[in-house]
C-alpha cells in the first residue's frame, strides 16, 4: 500500500490534533505524526485542485481551517469563522469553487467561495439559518445543521437539519454569488433526525441515514427534490438497547453502502440493487465504542474505523461481495473522530 489516511481528533477526549496512519508492509498500519495546528477535526475534505486540506474546528468558536502539506507536514493556509457555532460538515463543489460547511450548533449552512489563487475561503460567506425544532427535547430543542453537500449536478445546495427533521435544497448560482432561499425537499418522520446524505456515483438516487431513528432512507432526485423510496432500520431485528446511527459510505460502484450503529456498536453493510432498493447484507462489531467514522480502501480491501469512545481505529478486511470480515487490528488513539485518505 502506498496510501496514508489521516485521522481527525479531540482535544476533549485527549487528541491532540490531526494524527497520520501509515501502512505496513504485513498490511497493518502504524500510528504517525501529529499535526497539533489542527484541533478538533470532526470533519475534512481534500481538495485535490489546490492540494488543500480543509478542516473544520467544532470547538473553536466556529472555525474552518485550510491546511498545505509540505516538507513539515500540515502546515495552515487560511483560517475563517464558520459564522455559526459548532461546524460539523464541509463539502466542495465539483470544480473546488465553493465551499459549503453545516453549522451543527447553530443550524445554519455557510457558502464560502474559495479564492481562484491560493484556495482560501473569501470572507463573508453567505449564510442560511433554519428555524424550528423536533420531538425528541435534548437533541431537537432547535436546528442543528448536520450536512451540507452539493448534488451531482451542482445545481443544488442540500442542508440536512437533524433538529428540524428535513433536508432543505438551495439552488446554487453558476459563479457562486447567490444562493437561493431554502425549500424543503425531503420532510422526515418526526424524531428520526436525519443526520447524512449521500448520493448515487450513477443513479439519480441518494441515501439518508437518520441518527436518532436509526434508519437509512433509499430517495429518488427529482429537479431538487427528494422523493422517498424506501426506509428501514440500521439495527439488528429485536435490538432494544440505545444506539444512534452514524457514518454514511457508498463504494465506488454504489452498489454496497454502509453505515455506522454508535450504541450497538456495529457497522451494517447494504446492497442497493440497480433497480432501486436496499437489502441488509451484515451487521459487524465495529471492534470499539461509539464508531464514528470510517473510510473504505477499495483497492486495499480494508475498512478502518474510528471509535470515538472506545479510542481506538480498527481494521477490517473488505471481502469481494462487499461485505467485512470480523477486525484484525486495533490501533489504540484518544479522541479518534475522523477518518480520511491522506493525498499522495
Amino acid at each position: 500500500m502506498s496510501l496514508s489516511v489521516l485521522v481527525g481528533t479531540y482535544a476533549r477526549s485527549g487528541g491532540t490534533g490531526l494524527r497520520t496512519l501509515h501502512p505496513s508492509a504485513d498490511r497493518g498500519w502504524s500510528l504517525g505524526e501529529s499535526w497539533p495546528a489542527a484541533q478538533n477535526a470532526s470533519f475534512a475534505t481534500y481538495s485535490a485542485r489546490r492540494s488543500l486540506l480543509y478542516c473544520v474546528d467544532e470547538q473553536a468558536d466556529g472555525a474552518l481551517s485550510a491546511f498545505r502539506g509540505g516538507e513539515h507536514g500540515w502546515e495552515q493556509a487560511a483560517r475563517v469563522r464558520t459564522h455559526g457555532a459548532a461546524p460539523c460538515y464541509v463539502a466542495l463543489n465539483g470544480d473546488e469553487s465553493l465551499l459549503a460547511v453545516a453549522n451543527y450548533g447553530s443550524g445554519s449552512v455557510a457558502l464560502f467561495r474559495v479564492d481562484e489563487r491560493t484556495g482560501a475561503p473569501l470572507e463573508p460567506p453567505i449564510v442560511r439559518q433554519n428555524a424550528g425544532s423536533g420531538l425528541v427535547a435534548d437533541r431537537q430543542d432547535g436546528p442543528h445543521a448536520h450536512c451540507a453537500c452539493f448534488s451531482p449536478d451542482q445545481r443544488w445546495l442540500y442542508h440536512v437539519d437533524l433538529g428540524t427533521d428535513e433536508v432543505l435544497v438551495h439552488a446554487v448560482d453558476a459563479g457562486g454569488a447567490a444562493l437561493g432561499e431554502p425549500s424543503v425537499a425531503y420532510r422526515a418522520p418526526p424524531g428520526s433526525g436525519p443526520r447524512h446524505l449521500v448520493f448515487h456515483p450513477a443513479l439519480p438516487l441518494a441515501v439518508l441515514a437518520s441518527e436518532l431513528a436509526s434508519t437509512l432512507t433509499l430517495l429518488r432526485l427529482e429537479e431538487g427534490r427528494l422523493v422517498e423510496q424506501q426506509t428501514l432500520s440500521t439495527l439488528p431485528q429485536g435490538f432494544a438497547g440505545e444506539s444512534l446511527a452514524g457514518h454514511l459510505s457508498l463504494d465506488r460502484s454504489g452498489e454496497r453502502v454502509y453505515v455506522t450503529n454508535r450504541g450497538h456498536d456495529s457497522i451494517a453493510v447494504l446492497a442497493l440493487g440497480e433497480a432501486g432498493g436496499l437489502e441488509l447484507l451484515q451487521h459487524v462489531p465495529s471492534g470499539g465504542a461509539s464508531p464514528r467514522s470510517f473510510v473504505v480502501l477499495e483497492a486495499e480491501r480494508q475498512l478502518l474505523v474510528a471509535n470515538e469512545e472506545g479510542e481506538n481505529i480498527t481494521v477490517f478486511r473488505l471481502q469481494e461481495d462487499g461485505t467485512l470480515s470480523p477486525h484484525h487490528a486495533d490501533i489504540p488513539l484518544p479522541g479518534a473522530a475522523f477518518l480520511l485518505v491522506a493525498p499522495q
